[in-house]
């Protein structure tokens, strides 16, 4: 029979490294000690707990089961918590009955994770991954439910599915934040519905630019970012997690301090950040200079190639640039010291999508600010440069012998880099000017791309999220194919398969508990046994799950839709043909690529509902500025037609660029004023439509209004407050103020108006 584990703390009993047998002994001795008192902190907690081998050497599994009657436990605690800390849905008269009411699995996980590492000063056992007294507990994971993962990811081909998936299913089985990021992703799907219809519409049968179509596309972005500010409160009131905030346990890594220290330090870490921004965006910068013009000016052996160095110079330095701010932004998170994980992860959460955003959007507003508008002047620049300074031919020359087998370089004896074929000459090639470069200003103006915009907007809204479905789908079977092959074991695409080799064949540390009843497991290892820890196993080799990327995903492509789809208004189409496979891939890779989440009450996207309201707010800007620019009209010549001009007529006058620039920024700032009137309305009308009269308005307030008159019983004041009072009797009157209270003159005067009448 398969035992029920509940959660998984996955135990370090070595680094992996090559000690010195003193050094080793030692180790052992520190591990075996740290494992004992893990496992009788568990077992002193009410927790069955056993420890087993693990896939690699020095790891052990310990597994942990919660029995009924310490599960009903901590749910009345919580109840009663809830009630103390002043939560709006929470029922002090509620007693779990562990017979008759069952928890959800989300809400049984929970309770059980929240235990085991909460801080011993709220309740918990203090089991805090990679803290100083638990330095080897590498993480606490939960075990996956296949049956349900094998029902959840078939439902999304019925047709129930399509039109209104089962949020309270995924609410059940992954908790609210799991739940709230799928409702996010299914609303905003169901946005993009309106946008995309007006985008076909204005694409096929609108003009480019169209002012009629970015202020629809303003009042959509806005519209989404409002209404699912009132969904999300909508959703926290129907599943009673309103105000879950205020019971948050808090990190057991936080150092209690004064407010102003966090403060200063959140301060502090700014400067840092905006070095970075800085350095990433000299970085595109000179990245996109080289791509759009250098590349396009270089007309010597290999300029066919030459183009594909942009693409991966970004692709190779890009992620490793922000890899190395994430370690610092985690650093300055974690010096921050804040005390509960939510802003913890808040704070993370801005500092690096700001990051992200910078590399996602930069290269647009570089093309659509400089390259079109300054695009000629900047040719006309980099040529002079290039005719000047002969060290670039260097440079270049390392590039092309890169890219092109056939092309050899050779310096001359002033420095320069001079090109040699070493077969026949390469067809096409043609060196005009300067040797190497496009020298003649007229042809160089031709090369100026009139679809650069487009281009861009297509390779971000169709080619980037093909190339992250396959990153999340499908390159994880790569890699498990990969590392099979490298252990000798063959093809295999199952998770964890790696290492599985080693379970029997390396030495492991072998502790007090795991040597007596050595011998009693091997009698009891059965079948199903074997089958079930490797399964864990498996799990175990599976990554953590982190709902940041999916999110990151989301918003970065609510800002292209909202700050740049003027330019390419198919863009919200595929936005939503991409979201619909959305929804099945993060399901799909929930429940086979990753650990099951960690479920945790929430009430709130966090900081990304921050984002998207400036993201909102910046597309007032982009639009705003883009319309003026780029119009086809007849009172303002729009920069974009001069690329399409013939040479005679690329010539604008660069003073001519730089007033429409001026204006156009002007006109942006106007627009970013009139974005917060719009908002106020749209919030205004919304929240009458969508809050006001609501089902789970009336909810909230009934049960605040019951939790109240709870407490007031419980005070013995209930009869104060009671509506109803008890009849008065004779008895009640006393002395000369009896015969005032017994006569009544109303009667006998209403009886006289009425004979008079």
């Amino acid at each position: 029979m398969v035992p029920t584990v509940d959660l998984v703390l996955v135990f370090r009993s070595s680094s992996g490294k090559v000690l010195s047998r003193p050094h080793a002994r030692e180790n052992a001795r520190q591990a075996e000690r740290q494992y004992t008192l893990l496992l009788h902190v568990l077992k002193k907690g009410g927790l069955r707990a056993v420890g087993k081998c693990g896939e690699r050497e020095g790891q052990l599994l310990v597994l942990v089961s919660c029995p009924l009657e310490t599960v009903a436990r901590l749910s009345q605690r919580e109840l009663h918590s809830d009630f103390v800390s002043g939560l709006p849905m929470a029922n002090p008269s509620a007693v779990f009955d562990v017979q008759t009411k069952q928890l959800t699995p989300a809400n049984h996980l929970r309770l059980i994770h929240t235990y085991v590492t909460s801080t011993i000063a709220e309740g918990g056992l203090g089991v805090v991954p990679g803290s100083k007294e638990w330095d080897r507990v590498e993480s606490v994971m939960a075990l996956h439910d296949h049956a349900f993962n094998d029902a959840w990811i078939r439902s999304w081909t019925t047709r129930g599915q399509l039109l209104s998936p089962k949020f309270d299913a995924i609410r059940d089985q992954f908790g609210e934040a799991i739940a709230l990021y799928f409702h996010f992703l299914y609303h905003y799907t169901n946005f993009l519905l309106f946008i995309s219809a007006a985008g076909v519409y204005y694409y096929f049968w609108g003009v480019p630019y169209s002012p009629v179509y970015s202020s629809i596309l303003l009042l959509w972005s806005i519209t989404f970012v409002e209404s699912w500010r009132i969904k999300q409160r909508v959703l926290s009131v129907r599943w009673g997690t309103n105000g879950s905030f205020r019971v948050e346990k808090r990190r057991a890594q936080a150092v209690p301090k004064r407010w102003w220290q966090k403060d200063f330090k959140m301060l502090a870490s700014m400067p840092v950040i905006f070095l970075f921004a800085a350095v990433l965006g000299v970085l595109l910068t000179v990245v996109f200079v080289f791509e759009a013009f250098v590349t396009q000016l270089y007309t010597g052996p290999g300029h066919r190639y030459i183009s594909f160095a942009p693409t991966i110079l970004v692709s190779v330095l890009v992620p490793r640039f922000l890899k190395i701010y994430h370690g610092y932004a985690v650093a300055m998170t974690n010096w921050e010291n804040h005390a509960h994980q939510s802003t913890h992860d808040a704070s993370l959460t801005v500092k690096t999508f700001s990051l992200t955003a910078v590399a996602e959007y930069l290269g647009l507003a570089l093309s659509a600010f400089v390259y079109v508008p300054f695009g000629e002047d900047v040719m006309i620049f980099v040529q002079n440069i290039l005719e000047k300074n002969t060290s670039l031919y260097d440079a270049v020359g390392t590039v092309v012998s890169l890219f092109s087998p056939n092309v050899t370089t050779y310096r001359s004896g002033r420095g320069t880099s001079k090109a040699s074929v070493r077969s026949t000459t390469t067809p096409g090639i043609r060196t005009q000017g300067k040797g190497m470069w496009e020298m003649d200003i007229m042809n160089a103006r031709n090369k100026l791309s009139p679809t650069r915009l487009q281009d861009q907007m297509f390779a971000s809204t169709v080619t980037n999220q093909v190339v992250d479905t396959f990153f999340e789908i499908g390159l994880p079977y790569v890699m498990r194919a990969v590392n099979s092959l490298r252990s000798g074991k063959g093809l295999s695409l199952a998770a964890g398969s790696a290492g599985a080799s080693s379970v029997v064949k390396k030495k492991r540390v072998m502790f007090e508990d795991q040597a007596g009843e050595k011998d009693l497991a091997k009698d009891a290892n059965g079948k199903e046994e074997r089958e079930f820890m490797e399964r864990v196993r498996r799990e175990v080799a599976l990554p953590d799950y982190d709902v940041f990327e999916d999110y990151r995903e989301m918003v970065s492509q609510f800002g292209y839709v909202a700050l740049w789809s003027t330019i390419w208004p198919l863009a919200p189409v595929m936005s939503l043909l991409n979201n619909w496979f959305e929804m099945r891939s993060d399901a799909f890779k929930i429940a086979v690529h990753t650990r099951r989440p960690l479920p945790s009450r929430t009430d709130t996207i966090g900081p990304w509902l921050d984002s998207l309201t400036f993201l909102s707010w910046l597309a007032t800007l982009t639009n705003s500025a883009l319309v003026y620019l780029f119009r086809p009209s007849d009172h303002c010549k729009p920069l974009k037609t001069s690329l399409e001009r013939n040479n005679h007529h690329l010539s604008q006058p660069t003073s001519s660029s730089r007033q429409l620039l001026l204006s156009a920024l002007l006109i942006a700032l106007a627009a970013s004023h009139g974005y917060i009137i719009v908002r106020v309305l749209i919030r205004h009308v919304l929240e009458r439509v969508l809050w006001r009269g609501s089902e789970e308005q009336s909810e909230r307030e009934r049960v605040e209004t019951l939790v109240k008159e709870h407490y007031l019983k419980s005070l013995g004041v209930a009869d104060v407050v009671s509506v109803e009072g008890n009849e008065t009797t004779d008895t009640d009157l006393q002395g000369d103020l009896e015969a005032f209270w017994m006569y009544d003159e109303g009667l006998d005067e209403l009886t006289r108006e009425t004979k008079e009448s």
